[in-house]
Protein backbone atom coordinates (compact mmCIF):
# COMPACT_ATOMS: atom_id res chain seq x y z
CA UNK A 1 0.00 0.00 0.00
CA UNK A 2 1.29 3.64 -0.79
CA UNK A 3 1.86 5.96 1.19
CA UNK A 4 -1.23 8.13 0.33
CA UNK A 5 -3.17 5.00 0.42
CA UNK A 6 -2.15 4.17 4.28
CA UNK A 7 -3.19 7.56 4.62
CA UNK A 8 -6.54 7.82 3.86
CA UNK A 9 -7.34 4.46 5.24
CA UNK A 10 -5.76 5.77 8.82
CA UNK A 11 -8.29 8.38 9.36
CA UNK A 12 -10.01 9.24 11.41
CA UNK A 13 -7.11 10.44 13.53
CA UNK A 14 -6.92 9.10 17.00
CA UNK A 15 -4.52 9.52 19.80
CA UNK A 16 -2.96 7.64 22.75
CA UNK A 17 0.08 5.34 22.59
CA UNK A 18 1.80 4.98 19.71
CA UNK A 19 4.43 2.75 18.78
CA UNK A 20 8.17 3.24 20.09
CA UNK A 21 8.98 4.49 16.41
CA UNK A 22 9.03 6.48 13.73
CA UNK A 23 7.21 4.12 10.74
CA UNK A 24 4.32 4.09 13.42
CA UNK A 25 4.42 7.74 13.64
CA UNK A 26 4.10 7.28 9.77
CA UNK A 27 1.18 5.30 10.37
CA UNK A 28 -0.92 6.80 13.06
CA UNK A 29 0.75 10.48 11.70
CA UNK A 30 -1.03 9.88 8.85
CA UNK A 31 -4.35 9.84 9.95
CA UNK A 32 -4.30 13.34 10.76
CA UNK A 33 -4.67 14.32 7.47
CA UNK A 34 -8.34 13.92 7.28
CA UNK A 35 -10.31 16.97 7.79
CA UNK A 36 -10.75 18.11 11.31
CA UNK A 37 -13.55 17.01 13.10
CA UNK A 38 -14.85 16.43 16.92
CA UNK A 39 -12.58 13.31 17.19
CA UNK A 40 -9.63 14.36 15.05
CA UNK A 41 -9.10 18.32 15.30
CA UNK A 42 -6.28 19.89 13.53
CA UNK A 43 -3.94 22.18 15.67
CA UNK A 44 -2.88 25.24 13.94
CA UNK A 45 0.25 26.36 15.25
CA UNK A 46 2.98 29.30 14.17
CA UNK A 47 5.86 28.64 11.91
CA UNK A 48 7.99 29.05 14.87
CA UNK A 49 7.00 26.59 17.26
CA UNK A 50 6.88 24.25 14.60
CA UNK A 51 10.58 24.74 14.42
CA UNK A 52 10.69 24.27 17.53
CA UNK A 53 8.92 20.95 17.79
CA UNK A 54 11.41 19.96 14.64
CA UNK A 55 14.09 20.32 17.48
CA UNK A 56 12.90 18.93 20.04
CA UNK A 57 11.90 15.89 18.27
CA UNK A 58 15.13 15.80 16.95
CA UNK A 59 16.74 16.17 19.95
CA UNK A 60 14.78 13.87 21.67
CA UNK A 61 15.11 11.00 18.94
CA UNK A 62 19.13 11.33 19.57
CA UNK A 63 18.27 10.86 22.96
CA UNK A 64 16.86 7.36 22.81
CA UNK A 65 19.16 5.05 22.75
CA UNK A 66 22.50 6.42 24.33
CA UNK A 67 21.65 5.32 27.44
CA UNK A 68 21.54 1.79 26.63
CA UNK A 69 24.73 1.84 24.34
CA UNK A 70 27.03 4.04 26.36
CA UNK A 71 26.47 1.28 28.83
CA UNK A 72 27.14 -1.99 26.05
CA UNK A 73 30.60 -0.42 25.10
CA UNK A 74 32.01 -0.55 28.69
CA UNK A 75 29.70 -2.99 29.89
CA UNK A 76 32.76 -5.22 31.41
CA UNK A 77 34.41 -1.73 33.58
CA UNK A 78 31.31 -1.16 34.96
CA UNK A 79 30.89 -4.84 36.20
CA UNK A 80 34.42 -4.83 37.25
CA UNK A 81 34.08 -1.47 39.14
CA UNK A 82 30.61 -2.83 40.54
CA UNK A 83 31.17 -6.20 41.11
CA UNK A 84 28.65 -7.29 39.14
CA UNK A 85 28.55 -11.42 38.13
CA UNK A 86 27.17 -12.39 34.76
CA UNK A 87 23.75 -12.70 35.57
CA UNK A 88 23.78 -9.58 37.16
CA UNK A 89 25.24 -7.83 33.78
CA UNK A 90 21.87 -9.93 32.25
CA UNK A 91 19.64 -8.50 34.19
CA UNK A 92 20.90 -5.10 33.65
CA UNK A 93 20.52 -5.53 29.80
CA UNK A 94 17.05 -6.50 30.69
CA UNK A 95 16.02 -3.57 32.39
CA UNK A 96 15.42 -1.70 29.17
CA UNK A 97 12.65 -3.68 27.84
CA UNK A 98 11.18 -3.79 31.30
CA UNK A 99 10.71 -0.71 31.70
CA UNK A 100 9.86 0.19 28.38
CA UNK A 101 7.10 -2.52 28.67
CA UNK A 102 6.02 -1.00 32.44
CA UNK A 103 6.03 2.37 31.77
CA UNK A 104 5.37 2.36 28.00
CA UNK A 105 1.09 1.27 29.21
CA UNK A 106 1.52 4.39 31.83
CA UNK A 107 2.48 6.89 29.04
CA UNK A 108 -1.32 7.27 27.27
CA UNK A 109 -2.87 7.68 30.65
CA UNK A 110 -0.66 10.18 31.25
CA UNK A 111 -0.81 11.81 27.89
CA UNK A 112 -4.79 12.35 28.54
CA UNK A 113 -4.23 13.89 31.64
CA UNK A 114 -0.91 16.05 31.32
CA UNK A 115 -0.68 16.61 27.36
CA UNK A 116 1.93 14.75 25.35
CA UNK A 117 4.24 17.22 25.11
CA UNK A 118 4.38 17.79 28.76
CA UNK A 119 5.12 13.88 29.11
CA UNK A 120 7.77 14.11 26.66
CA UNK A 121 9.64 16.82 28.72
CA UNK A 122 9.07 15.15 31.73
CA UNK A 123 10.31 12.24 30.13
CA UNK A 124 13.75 14.29 28.91
CA UNK A 125 14.37 15.23 32.49
CA UNK A 126 14.16 11.70 33.96
CA UNK A 127 17.17 10.71 31.18
CA UNK A 128 19.01 13.62 32.10
CA UNK A 129 18.84 13.17 35.88
CA UNK A 130 19.20 9.12 35.52
CA UNK A 131 22.50 9.52 33.00
CA UNK A 132 23.81 12.01 35.91
CA UNK A 133 23.29 9.95 38.85
CA UNK A 134 23.96 6.25 37.55
CA UNK A 135 27.72 6.51 37.10
CA UNK A 136 28.08 7.52 40.38
CA UNK A 137 25.85 5.87 42.99
CA UNK A 138 28.21 3.36 44.82
CA UNK A 139 26.61 0.05 44.17
CA UNK A 140 24.48 -2.37 41.87
CA UNK A 141 21.12 -1.73 43.51
CA UNK A 142 21.86 2.44 43.54
CA UNK A 143 23.08 1.64 39.51
CA UNK A 144 19.91 -0.27 38.23
CA UNK A 145 17.66 2.04 39.88
CA UNK A 146 19.20 5.11 38.12
CA UNK A 147 19.38 3.25 35.18
CA UNK A 148 15.46 2.57 35.38
CA UNK A 149 14.84 6.26 35.92
CA UNK A 150 16.64 7.12 32.87
CA UNK A 151 14.83 4.41 30.89
CA UNK A 152 11.42 5.59 32.89
CA UNK A 153 11.79 8.31 30.15
CA UNK A 154 12.91 7.02 27.50
CA UNK A 155 9.71 4.62 27.34
CA UNK A 156 7.65 7.38 27.96
CA UNK A 157 9.02 9.50 25.01
CA UNK A 158 9.16 6.39 22.80
CA UNK A 159 5.18 6.17 22.68
CA UNK A 160 4.23 9.73 22.93
CA UNK A 161 6.40 11.04 20.34
CA UNK A 162 4.71 9.64 17.25
CA UNK A 163 1.63 10.94 18.67
CA UNK A 164 3.39 14.48 18.23
CA UNK A 165 4.46 14.18 14.69
CA UNK A 166 1.30 12.80 14.01
CA UNK A 167 -0.67 15.86 15.52
CA UNK A 168 1.52 18.50 14.53
CA UNK A 169 3.01 17.53 10.83
CA UNK A 170 0.36 15.54 8.88
CA UNK A 171 1.38 16.54 5.65
CA UNK A 172 5.11 16.25 6.30
CA UNK A 173 4.98 12.59 7.75
CA UNK A 174 7.33 11.03 5.38
CA UNK A 175 10.20 13.62 5.80
CA UNK A 176 9.62 14.35 9.70
CA UNK A 177 9.64 10.12 9.81
CA UNK A 178 12.71 10.22 7.92
CA UNK A 179 14.32 12.93 10.26
CA UNK A 180 13.33 11.12 13.57
CA UNK A 181 14.33 7.32 12.50
CA UNK A 182 17.57 8.93 11.39
CA UNK A 183 18.51 11.01 14.38
CA UNK A 184 17.55 8.20 16.58
CA UNK A 185 19.63 5.61 14.51
CA UNK A 186 22.43 8.22 14.42
CA UNK A 187 22.54 9.10 18.49
CA UNK A 188 22.35 4.96 18.98
CA UNK A 189 25.74 5.02 16.66
CA UNK A 190 27.57 7.89 17.96
CA UNK A 191 27.06 6.79 21.79
CA UNK A 192 28.28 3.64 20.58
CA UNK A 193 31.46 4.56 18.87
CA UNK A 194 32.72 7.84 21.14
CA UNK A 195 31.45 6.30 24.56
CA UNK A 196 35.01 4.38 24.79
CA UNK A 197 37.69 6.67 23.29
CA UNK A 198 36.01 10.02 24.54
CA UNK A 199 36.17 8.15 28.33
CA UNK A 200 39.78 7.16 27.80
CA UNK A 201 40.05 11.16 26.53
CA UNK A 202 38.44 12.26 29.75
CA UNK A 203 40.75 10.49 32.19
CA UNK A 204 39.68 6.88 31.74
CA UNK A 205 37.18 6.36 34.41
CA UNK A 206 34.07 4.47 33.48
CA UNK A 207 32.16 6.52 35.67
CA UNK A 208 32.58 9.93 33.41
CA UNK A 209 32.51 8.12 30.17
CA UNK A 210 28.69 7.26 31.03
CA UNK A 211 27.97 10.72 32.68
CA UNK A 212 28.77 12.87 30.09
CA UNK A 213 25.46 11.67 28.07
CA UNK A 214 23.52 14.20 30.72
CA UNK A 215 25.18 16.98 28.63
CA UNK A 216 23.14 15.64 25.46
CA UNK A 217 19.78 14.84 27.52
CA UNK A 218 19.96 18.43 29.01
CA UNK A 219 19.96 20.16 25.88
CA UNK A 220 17.14 18.10 24.62
CA UNK A 221 15.04 19.97 27.46
CA UNK A 222 15.70 23.10 26.56
CA UNK A 223 12.53 23.08 23.13
CA UNK A 224 10.32 21.35 25.27
CA UNK A 225 10.08 23.75 27.87
CA UNK A 226 9.33 26.09 25.59
CA UNK A 227 6.58 23.80 23.81
CA UNK A 228 5.10 22.91 26.87
CA UNK A 229 4.03 26.73 27.08
CA UNK A 230 2.30 27.18 23.48
CA UNK A 231 -0.78 25.58 24.17
CA UNK A 232 -2.87 24.56 21.01
CA UNK A 233 -6.61 23.98 20.44
CA UNK A 234 -6.05 19.59 21.23
CA UNK A 235 -6.72 19.57 24.68
CA UNK A 236 -5.20 16.68 26.36
CA UNK A 237 -9.16 15.21 26.59
CA UNK A 238 -9.42 15.39 22.74
CA UNK A 239 -6.82 11.62 23.23
CA UNK A 240 -9.40 10.16 24.68
CA UNK A 241 -12.64 10.14 22.30
CA UNK A 242 -11.60 7.84 19.80
CA UNK A 243 -13.80 6.03 17.51
CA UNK A 244 -13.03 2.47 18.06
CA UNK A 245 -14.61 -0.59 15.72
CA UNK A 246 -17.08 -2.28 18.64
CA UNK A 247 -16.11 -5.50 19.72
CA UNK A 248 -12.80 -4.92 18.91
CA UNK A 249 -10.83 -7.36 21.24
CA UNK A 250 -6.88 -7.46 20.30
CA UNK A 251 -6.37 -10.73 22.54
CA UNK A 252 -8.19 -12.85 20.17
CA UNK A 253 -6.36 -11.39 17.03
CA UNK A 254 -3.78 -13.74 15.65
CA UNK A 255 -2.35 -10.44 13.77
CA UNK A 256 -2.23 -8.68 16.98
CA UNK A 257 -0.25 -11.17 18.76
CA UNK A 258 1.77 -11.96 15.38
CA UNK A 259 3.05 -8.43 15.74
CA UNK A 260 3.43 -8.96 19.30
CA UNK A 261 5.74 -11.64 19.20
CA UNK A 262 7.27 -10.49 16.37
CA UNK A 263 8.34 -6.87 18.27
CA UNK A 264 9.37 -8.57 21.14
CA UNK A 265 11.60 -11.15 19.55
CA UNK A 266 13.07 -8.32 17.36
CA UNK A 267 13.63 -6.13 20.73
CA UNK A 268 15.44 -9.45 22.20
CA UNK A 269 17.76 -9.56 19.53
CA UNK A 270 18.15 -5.49 19.37
CA UNK A 271 18.76 -5.35 23.69
CA UNK A 272 21.43 -8.64 23.49
CA UNK A 273 22.98 -6.87 21.07
CA UNK A 274 23.41 -3.30 22.12
CA UNK A 275 24.17 -5.08 25.44
CA UNK A 276 26.55 -8.02 24.65
CA UNK A 277 27.70 -7.67 21.32
CA UNK A 278 31.28 -5.47 22.31
CA UNK A 279 31.56 -8.32 24.97
CA UNK A 280 31.70 -10.88 22.28
CA UNK A 281 34.40 -8.89 20.03
CA UNK A 282 36.49 -8.47 23.34
CA UNK A 283 36.44 -11.64 23.99
CA UNK A 284 37.23 -13.23 20.99
CA UNK A 285 40.26 -10.63 20.98
CA UNK A 286 39.34 -7.38 19.46
CA UNK A 287 40.25 -4.44 22.01
CA UNK A 288 37.64 -2.03 23.30
CA UNK A 289 37.62 0.94 21.00
CA UNK A 290 37.03 -1.80 17.81
CA UNK A 291 34.09 -3.13 19.71
CA UNK A 292 32.72 -0.12 19.86
CA UNK A 293 33.77 1.18 16.47
CA UNK A 294 31.86 -2.61 15.49
CA UNK A 295 28.42 -1.90 17.45
CA UNK A 296 28.45 1.57 16.12
CA UNK A 297 28.74 0.07 12.69
CA UNK A 298 25.59 -1.97 13.79
CA UNK A 299 23.50 0.31 15.13
CA UNK A 300 24.24 3.10 11.88
CA UNK A 301 22.98 0.23 9.62
CA UNK A 302 19.34 1.31 10.97
CA UNK A 303 19.88 5.25 9.52
CA UNK A 304 19.69 4.57 5.82
CA UNK A 305 17.37 1.17 5.84
CA UNK A 306 15.00 2.99 8.84
CA UNK A 307 13.96 5.30 6.06
CA UNK A 308 14.19 2.79 3.09
CA UNK A 309 12.53 -0.46 4.85
CA UNK A 310 9.15 1.55 5.77
CA UNK A 311 9.06 3.08 2.24
CA UNK A 312 8.95 -0.34 0.81
CA UNK A 313 6.83 -2.26 3.39
CA UNK A 314 4.39 0.03 2.85
CA UNK A 315 3.79 -0.51 -1.07
CA UNK A 316 3.92 -3.99 -0.32
CA UNK A 317 1.07 -6.16 0.24
CA UNK A 318 2.77 -8.84 2.12
CA UNK A 319 5.84 -7.78 4.33
CA UNK A 320 6.58 -11.21 5.00
CA UNK A 321 9.17 -11.34 2.68
CA UNK A 322 10.96 -9.24 3.97
CA UNK A 323 10.82 -10.60 7.51
CA UNK A 324 12.01 -13.50 6.26
CA UNK A 325 15.27 -11.73 4.47
CA UNK A 326 16.21 -10.38 7.64
CA UNK A 327 16.13 -12.45 9.42
CA UNK A 328 18.65 -15.05 7.41
CA UNK A 329 20.88 -11.88 7.91
CA UNK A 330 20.73 -12.48 11.24
CA UNK A 331 21.30 -15.89 11.64
CA UNK A 332 24.46 -15.71 8.63
CA UNK A 333 25.85 -13.21 11.41
CA UNK A 334 25.42 -15.56 13.98
CA UNK A 335 27.19 -18.69 12.17
CA UNK A 336 29.76 -16.14 11.75
CA UNK A 337 30.20 -15.45 14.88
CA UNK A 338 30.04 -18.86 16.28
CA UNK A 339 32.67 -19.59 13.68
CA UNK A 340 35.03 -16.83 13.51
CA UNK A 341 34.43 -13.94 15.50
CA UNK A 342 37.10 -11.49 15.37
CA UNK A 343 38.20 -12.83 11.50
CA UNK A 344 35.07 -11.39 10.23
CA UNK A 345 33.82 -9.05 13.12
CA UNK A 346 32.81 -6.32 10.55
CA UNK A 347 30.94 -8.29 7.89
CA UNK A 348 29.35 -9.98 11.27
CA UNK A 349 28.43 -6.60 12.62
CA UNK A 350 27.07 -4.87 9.30
CA UNK A 351 24.66 -8.27 8.77
CA UNK A 352 23.55 -7.58 12.37
CA UNK A 353 22.75 -4.33 11.65
CA UNK A 354 19.99 -4.88 8.66
CA UNK A 355 19.25 -7.52 10.51
CA UNK A 356 18.11 -5.01 13.05
CA UNK A 357 16.04 -2.85 10.89
CA UNK A 358 12.82 -5.74 11.70
CA UNK A 359 12.53 -2.59 14.42
CA UNK A 360 11.19 -0.20 11.54
CA UNK A 361 9.42 -2.95 9.78
CA UNK A 362 7.51 -3.59 13.04
CA UNK A 363 6.12 -0.57 13.16
CA UNK A 364 5.61 0.02 9.64
CA UNK A 365 3.34 -3.50 9.74
CA UNK A 366 1.54 -2.18 13.05
CA UNK A 367 0.35 0.84 11.06
CA UNK A 368 -0.97 -1.11 7.85
CA UNK A 369 -2.57 -3.46 10.32
CA UNK A 370 -5.73 -1.39 10.90
CA UNK A 371 -8.12 0.69 9.15
CA UNK A 372 -8.55 3.53 11.45
CA UNK A 373 -6.23 5.74 13.61
CA UNK A 374 -7.74 5.13 16.94
CA UNK A 375 -7.09 1.34 15.58
CA UNK A 376 -3.43 1.70 14.82
CA UNK A 377 -3.10 3.38 18.48
CA UNK A 378 -4.66 0.28 20.37
CA UNK A 379 -2.71 -1.90 18.24
CA UNK A 380 0.56 -0.47 18.36
CA UNK A 381 0.18 -0.31 22.74
CA UNK A 382 -1.01 -3.47 22.48
CA UNK A 383 1.88 -4.90 20.27
CA UNK A 384 4.22 -2.38 21.82
CA UNK A 385 3.87 -3.32 25.87
CA UNK A 386 3.32 -7.33 25.34
CA UNK A 387 6.27 -7.28 23.02
CA UNK A 388 8.87 -5.20 25.50
CA UNK A 389 7.89 -7.90 28.11
CA UNK A 390 8.51 -10.60 25.94
CA UNK A 391 11.92 -9.53 25.25
CA UNK A 392 12.51 -9.21 28.62
CA UNK A 393 13.97 -12.93 29.31
CA UNK A 394 16.76 -12.70 26.48
CA UNK A 395 19.40 -10.87 27.70
CA UNK A 396 19.29 -11.99 31.33
CA UNK A 397 19.11 -15.99 29.57
CA UNK A 398 22.10 -14.61 27.93
CA UNK A 399 24.35 -13.11 30.81
CA UNK A 400 23.37 -16.58 32.76
CA UNK A 401 24.55 -18.91 29.73
CA UNK A 402 27.53 -16.40 29.65
CA UNK A 403 28.79 -16.81 32.75
CA UNK A 404 28.07 -20.40 33.62
CA UNK A 405 29.67 -21.92 30.24
CA UNK A 406 32.70 -19.57 30.43
CA UNK A 407 32.19 -18.88 26.82
CA UNK A 408 29.80 -17.56 23.74
CA UNK A 409 29.33 -20.90 21.27
CA UNK A 410 25.91 -21.48 23.58
CA UNK A 411 24.69 -17.94 24.15
CA UNK A 412 25.09 -17.78 20.08
CA UNK A 413 23.17 -20.50 19.68
CA UNK A 414 20.53 -19.69 21.58
CA UNK A 415 20.63 -15.48 19.62
CA UNK A 416 20.40 -17.50 16.22
CA UNK A 417 17.01 -19.84 17.77
CA UNK A 418 15.42 -16.78 18.64
CA UNK A 419 15.27 -15.44 14.99
CA UNK A 420 13.65 -18.77 13.68
CA UNK A 421 10.08 -17.17 15.84
CA UNK A 422 10.45 -14.19 14.85
CA UNK A 423 10.75 -14.96 10.71
CA UNK A 424 7.71 -16.92 11.49
CA UNK A 425 5.78 -14.70 13.61
CA UNK A 426 7.03 -11.96 10.85
CA UNK A 427 5.25 -14.23 8.30
CA UNK A 428 2.10 -14.20 9.97
CA UNK A 429 2.10 -10.32 10.61
CA UNK A 430 2.86 -9.29 7.50
CA UNK A 431 -0.46 -11.16 5.97
CA UNK A 432 -2.75 -8.73 4.06
CA UNK A 433 -5.25 -8.26 6.84
CA UNK A 434 -6.82 -5.47 9.25
CA UNK A 435 -7.40 -6.36 12.90
CA UNK A 436 -11.14 -5.08 11.99
CA UNK A 437 -11.22 -7.58 9.96
CA UNK A 438 -10.57 -10.53 11.82
CA UNK A 439 -13.12 -9.12 14.35
CA UNK A 440 -16.12 -9.25 11.63
CA UNK A 441 -14.78 -12.89 10.97
CA UNK A 442 -15.03 -13.80 15.18
CA UNK A 443 -11.31 -14.64 15.46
Amino acid sequence: MSDETQTQSLSPAGTGPASASISASTSIASSATAPASADSPAPRIPAWSTRLLVVGLVLAALNLRPAITSLGALLEEVRDGLHMSGSVAGVLTSVPPFCFAVFGFAAPRLARRFGPKAVVLAGMVAITTGLLIRPFVSGTVGFLAASAFALMGIAVSNVLMPVIVKRYFPDRVGTMTGLYSMALAFGTAVAAAVTVPMTEALGGSWRTGLGVWAVLAALAVLPWLGLVRDRDTTAPSAVARQRVTPGLRLGRSRTAWALACFFGLQATGAYITMGWMPQIFRDAGVSAGTAGLLLAVTMVMGVPLAFVIPRTAARMKNQGPIALALGLCGLTAFAGLYVAPAEGAWAWAVLLGVSNCSFPLALTMIGMRSRTGAGVVRLSAFAQSTGYLISIPGPLLVGVLYQHTGGWGLPIALMAGFLVPQMAAGVIAGRDRTIEDEARMGH
